[in-house]
């Protein structure tokens, strides 16, 4: 009975493997790529770890509000009987046994395959007003969230850098200057504009140049980031393209695919962090 336990135990962890790999080779291709920058900019994705988002993508890449059986009770919604859960992976705390080797006071984590469903697969509890789950999209030509502007600004201060708004002539909407550690934003632009521009320059600013990658690299992380931090902070972004770099090199293209979006998702949270405090560290609803 322990050698069956033991087997299968390592074929659910071999599984487990398999379908996080079978995720990270989506985005190889465009559409698989795609996939993943429209579930990760939805509201209630970025809770979630780079892991379990590629998860998330690949078996409902439709998904716009995830979370567990109980969590969606709380929220006044109940999963509708039948519904086929997405799998993703989870914490699990660790045994004593292995509370107690753990010489330096760090503990061991484990994870497990967990059930997870979309607020599509749910219906309102009767007699419940269900809390309000995504943001209204508000159009990039509106003043909606000029509320971000200062909270963006203390972001940039923390980077090293200060922001200067000013008109600029011609079609430059902004730039990020690493050597006078400026970011300047173009006044003229509508205020919804202009957090798209300084969430685009923040994204420069925590290290996305051009010395570190190239021109192509660069934009496609920043731009990237940008689209996927507007669109979870609600503002309508469906008209820009969503960029790819084809091929992503001529060899370990998967683990060079894999890295730049684990990058992007890394920029895109610090700025998210920066927005709104409930998406700090500490909410982080798994570590897989």
């Amino acid at each position: 009975m322990p050698t069956t336990n033991v087997s299968s135990a390592e074929e659910r962890r071999a599984a487990d493997r398999d379908r996080i790999e079978h995720a990270a080779r989506a985005l190889l291709s465009s559409e698989g790529w795609h996939r993943w920058v429209q579930v990760r900019s939805r509201n209630g994705l970025a809770r979630y770890s780079f892991g379990n988002q590629l998860l998330i993508a690949l078996q409902n890449p439709d998904a716009t509000y995830v979370a567990g059986f109980r969590a969606f009770l709380d929220l006044g919604r109940c999963v509708r009987k039948g519904e086929r859960g997405i799998r993703i992976h989870a914490p699990m705390p660790p045994l004593k046994k292995e509370n107690d080797d753990e010489e330096d006071g760090r503990q061991a984590i484990r994870f497990r395959s967990v059930a997870v469903f979309d607020v599509s697969q749910t219906d309102p509890l009767p007699d419940t007003e269900p809390v309000a789950l995504e943001p209204p999209a508000a159009p990039i030509t509106g003043d909606s969230h000029a509320h971000l502007l200062p909270k963006l600004e203390v972001l940039a201060s923390e980077l090293g850098y200060r922001v200067s708004f000013q008109a600029i002539a011609g079609s430059h909407e902004g730039s990020c200057d690493s050597k006078r550690r400026v970011i300047t934003v173009n006044a003229s632009l509508a205020v919804n504009a202009q957090v798209r521009v300084l969430v685009h320059e923040l994204a420069h600013a925590q290290g996305i140049d051009y010395t570190a990658y190239t021109r192509e690299q660069a934009e496609v992380i920043v731009d990237t980031a940008a689209i996927i931090v507007c669109g979870s902070a609600g503002l309508d972004v469906t008209g820009d393209a969503i960029p790819y770099i084809a091929g992503w090199g001529e060899n370990g293209a998967l683990d060079a695919v894999r890295g730049f979006a684990a990058e992007i998702d890394r920029v895109a949270r610090r700025i998210e962090e920066g927005m709104s405090p409930r998406l700090s560290p500490s909410s982080r609803v798994d570590e897989a």
